[in-house]
């Protein structure tokens, strides 16, 4: 049996499935003189907007400099102090060896109080 066989009264046709369908939307009727206007109108609306956009991110940009300058300083101001703490330490630790050695030659004995000397 012919699987492709036309049964007697059968005649085939192309049937085109799309053909209800329109694809093309029917223009809008607009008034020339006017869409324009509302065009430009809106143009400078947005490019107000932008202006003002631009000046903020300018003036935040600004004031994030200056608090990263500001950072910076203190964080220099923390350095030095941070420096001059440990050379302080070193010096102090010297001190309490010397002052040890001292109290051992004199045979002072030694006790700690509850300031650590």
């Amino acid at each position: 049996m012919n699987p492709y066989y036309f049964y007697p009264d059968f005649i085939p046709q192309s049937v085109d499935h799309y053909a209800d369908y329109s694809y093309m939307q029917p223009e809008e009727e607009f008034d020339v003189n006017r869409q324009p206007q509302a065009l430009e109108r809106r143009i400078e609306v947005l490019e107000r907007e932008n202006q003002r956009q631009v000046r903020e991110l300018t003036r935040l940009s600004r004031e994030i400099n200056r608090i990263n300058q500001e950072i910076n300083r203190i964080n220099q101001e923390i350095n030095r102090l941070n420096q001059n703490d440990e050379r302080h330490t070193r010096r102090l630790n010297r001190l309490n060896q010397r002052l040890r050695t001292v109290e051992n030659r004199l045979h002072i004995p030694f006790a700690a109080m509850e300031d650590g000397f």
